[in-house]
């Protein structure tokens, strides 16, 4: 044997994972070469067995040059084979996946989801709907990437989707917009449809081939896969948001419920690393973590974080302090937050008060840039620093964008359009106007509403509505949170009608309020017809509840009542199931008694007032008795024969009860009132209870993600109120169709903020360092924990476990040797003793030596 060194034993003893370890180490110990090429069979195997350890032990001890093309093979099999650590383990040793990452390899990794999954029926969908059909390839032929953009556009649609194109026929070794050298031909980005020059940071960076992936991996829902590449990722807070949008999305259509449970687990991951993380921003800049929350993503189709985070449903994002002090902000506009209420009240009433110190402004902008800039060259006088200029972004409260027509004037001037600007004021003027349109509709109804044509208050009211509806329609072709004003998602750019209309819709008191106003059209239309005024007042009637409903949505900006609102939204769909069980148990009761007691009733207004408003009366207690039961009826001339049954003469016509089974008609009123009364109307308590006790720790959660919409839709309406609104709406259209003809940029979105390329640098890179911190500390409160002591504290026993193992066998060995000696010893002690005896020894030989004693 010349190669010992070679040699490994191996005993059956040591399990299957020892064995695992022999191998590999075997051969890696076979290879004896520093080559990385000498080692990719070992590393691949690795890799199929799952053995991190092992690669990083006799892989990556440092001995071994790797390079970045000798690891895409592996890597390639980890991503396939879902190994997240064996991804970490690549990437952190020098495999670039600016290289890695091409057209087939990303359509190999949508390739390996399953026949049943989700993506695959989605791509299927994406590929009919863009009217492309897959061919079917050959053995040898590369697998075409797929349509991911169509499938993100169809499940977030264009507000919120990630914009992909399809991929250019070229160089399949694409930069994705690394800084590293090109491989040669023309590079094909995978999130790029925007111009060169609008690539911004992502392909800057170097972050297209993370976004790619992580992508994948939520579409794959490959959960340790895609918390990775966030966490190597930019955009962290947009990108966790993102996911969970996306996330929630796909779990509503999957089909099997462990999958769904999966995507909808992994989204309560995402919103609550976007929520940690976005704390930790605050607590270390407010002003930079608001500006964080209004700077569009151009990942994520231009969203901001709010509207990924409403999109999503995250309200624990909501919930924070940061987003409620921004949202604070936002609402009272220019004015100090700490202002009274009733000063606002008073000054809403009486203007001129504005300009008095009742109402308290914050400091302007460019107050605060001059005493930066003073306080700046002070410092550079003093010699501690040098004297620049302050940068008006950064100077930003909150990242709140200034609004210039009102800065260039004194500061005492622009009080004015800074008070009524403000959606606080906006709030308040709608409140008013409200109340007094209800005050005004309620006395059209009871007094003034008359077959004569309309008067004076009537016509009023009809104004008042119409401006009501201009209204709706503003809110509607502006998205609605836009206005007539505002151009789209993009300056230059507009939403297409549909996204605008369906946006508008999704919300649930603009239903009630297009229920509330097509029910006045109908009403008024009938009133105005001379043969249906009957009709119209009626319509009216109830068109007067529906908008005096509608005040809850103005009482929902109030932090007490807003949650008691979202607690009674909830137990109204309690109350629905109620009725179910309710309606069922009540007609079935109806429909008997009432053929028990008028077999031959032929009135059918009559027979269904008795069958289903009686019963339900009954539950509270009128019970008719003298209508049921035979013993307390008044004796009435009813005839018996055929034919007059139900139709005696006289004022008793319809009134005869059968006296047949009358006994059966009282045992089952008994069991309806047992029924209905105790165990229904009990029920309903105990599901009310059950309601209120889930959703009274999560209302406030409820409330702050309403509040946002809230606010921004008093953010967007006009300072005016109606009925006067109807002069905004004409400077509105007036606005609209001077910039259509002059082509005048569209006026700044206050919700969302455009910051100059470096200043977005700056940002972006101050979020990743607060996302390496909050990571640590994460990772080092991991390390703390109990668990992951208990699992360190089990590891270190199972170690001293096996040390002592050995120790056993040392010493089973040891004794074994001892009995060999003692049998050895007592071998040579008999042979000496026989050739004492023997006569082969000359006489006098010596006797042998005496083995030593113990030491006394």
């Amino acid at each position: 044997m010349t190669r010992k060194e070679l040699l490994t034993v191996y005993s059956s003893e040591d399990g299957p994972e020892e064995f695992e370890t022999i191998v590999l180490r075997a051969l890696v110990k076979a290879c004896g070469s520093s080559e990385a090429s000498a080692y990719l069979d070992e590393l691949r195997l690795a890799v199929a067995w799952n053995r991190v350890d092992i690669a990083q032990s006799e892989l990556f001890r440092g001995d071994i040059q790797w390079r970045s093309v000798h690891l895409e093979a592996s890597l390639m099999d980890a991503l396939l084979n879902d190994r997240h650590e064996f991804v970490r383990l690549l990437i952190s040793h020098g495999l670039s996946l600016c290289h890695f990452l091409t057209p087939t390899r990303l359509a190999q990794l949508y390739s390996a989801a399953p026949l049943n999954a989700l993506i695959r029926s989605l791509l299927d969908q994406a590929s009919y709907g863009a009217g492309t059909k897959t061919p079917a390839l050959k053995p040898s032929a590369e697998p075409r990437p797929p349509n991911v953009g169509q499938v993100l556009l169809m499940l977030l649609g264009e507000m919120c989707a990630p914009r992909y194109h399809i991929w250019a026929t070229g160089d399949p070794h694409h930069d994705h917009g690394c800084r590293e050298s090109h491989r040669g031909g023309e590079s094909a980005h995978l999130l790029s449809v925007r111009a060169t020059s609008e690539l911004m940071l992502d392909a800057v960076l170097g972050q297209t081939p993370w976004s790619d992936l992580f992508i994948w991996a939520l579409l794959l829902n490959r959960a340790q896969m895609a918390l990775y590449f966030w966490e190597i990722g930019s955009n962290a807070v947009a990108s966790a948001l993102g996911a969970c949008l996306l996330l929630r999305v796909l779990a509503r259509l999957e089909s099997e419920a462990e999958e769904a449970a999966r995507r909808k687990d992994l989204a309560a991951k995402f919103e609550g690393l976007g929520v940690d993380l976005f704390g930790e921003c605050y607590r270390n800049s407010e002003n930079r973590a608001a500006r964080l929350l209004l700077r569009r993503c151009p990942f994520w189709g231009d969203a901001t974080c709010l509207q990924l985070a409403m999109q999503a449903d995250a309200r624990a994002f909501f919930a924070q302090d940061g987003v409620q002090s921004l949202l604070t902000q936002k609402w009272w506009g220019e004015m100090d937050s700490t202002t009274p209420i009733w000063a606002l009240v008073l000054t809403f009433f009486c203007p001129p008060l504005i300009y008095t110190n009742l109402i308290t402004f914050r400091k302007s902008d460019e107050e605060s840039t001059q005493k930066d800039l003073a306080f700046d060259m002070d410092r550079g006088l003093n010699g501690e620093g040098p004297a620049r200029p302050a940068n008006p972004p950064e100077k930003m409260p909150l990242g709140v964008m200034s609004q210039p027509s009102s800065r260039r004037c004194s500061p005492h001037l622009s009080r004015w359009p800074q008070f009524w600007g403000a959606p606080v004021t906006a709030f308040m003027g709608n409140v008013v106007s409200y109340l007094l349109f209800l005050l005004l509709f309620a006395r059209v109804l009871l007094i003034d509403f008359q077959p004569t044509p309309p008067g004076a208050l009537e016509l009023l009211l009809y104004f008042w509505a119409f401006t009501l509806l201009c209204e709706e329609l503003r809110q509607g072709l502006g998205g609605g949170w836009g206005s007539l004003a505002t151009g789209g998602r993009r300056p230059g750019s507009s939403q297409p009608l549909r996204h605008r209309l369906h946006l508008y819709l999704t919300d649930t008191w603009n239903q009630c309020d297009l229920v509330a106003l097509t029910f006045f059209l109908l009403g008024v239309g009938c009133r105005l017809i001379p043969g249906l005024y009957e009709l119209g007042r009626t319509v009216l009637c109830l068109d007067f509840m529906v908008f005096t409903l509608r005040l809850l949505h103005i009482f929902t900006v109030n932090k007490q009542l807003g949650p008691k609102i979202v607690i009674v939204n909830k137990m109204m769909k309690d109350v629905f199931f109620f009725l179910f069980f309710l309606g069922v148990w009540l007609v079935a009761y109806g429909v008997a008694t009432e053929g028990l007691l008028r077999p031959q009733d032929q009135d059918l207004p009559k027979i269904l007032r008795r069958v289903f408003y009686r019963p339900y009366l009954q539950i509270f207690g009128q019970i008719p008795q003298e209508d049921m039961d035979v013993a307390l009826m008044e004796h009435v001339n009813c005839s018996s024969e055929l034919g007059f049954w139900a139709r005696p003469s006289g004022p008793q016509a319809g009134s005869c009860v059968s006296l047949y089974a009358n006994w059966l008609v009282v045992l089952l009123l008994v069991i309806f009132l047992l029924v209905a009364n105790i165990l229904l109307v009990n029920l309903l308590i105990a599901m009310f209870s059950y309601t209120f006790g889930k959703v009274q720790g999560n209302s406030d959660l409820y409330w702050k993600a309403q509040r946002y919409s809230l606010i921004r839709e008093f953010h967007s309406r006009p300072a005016l109120a109606p009925p006067l609104i109807i002069i905004s709406h004409v400077r509105l259209l007036i606005r609209r169709l001077s910039k259509h003809r002059a082509r005048l940029p569209s006026s700044p979105d206050n919700f969302r903020v455009h910051l100059p390329k470096e200043t977005e640098r700056e940002l972006l890179t101050w979020e990743s360092v607060q996302k390496e911190n909050f990571l640590l500390a994460r990772a080092r409160d991991k390390r703390e924990s109990d668990s992951e002591r208990l699992k360190r504290t089990s590891q270190k026993v199972d170690t001293a476990l096996k040390q002592l193992r050995q120790i056993r066998e040392y010493e089973q060995r040891l004794k074994g040797l001892e009995l060999e000696v003692q049998h050895c010893s007592r071998v040579l002690g008999w042979v000496a003793e026989a050739l004492s005896h023997s006569a082969l020894l000359p006489p006098g030989t010596p006797p042998p030596p005496i083995p030593p004693g113990p030491k006394d």
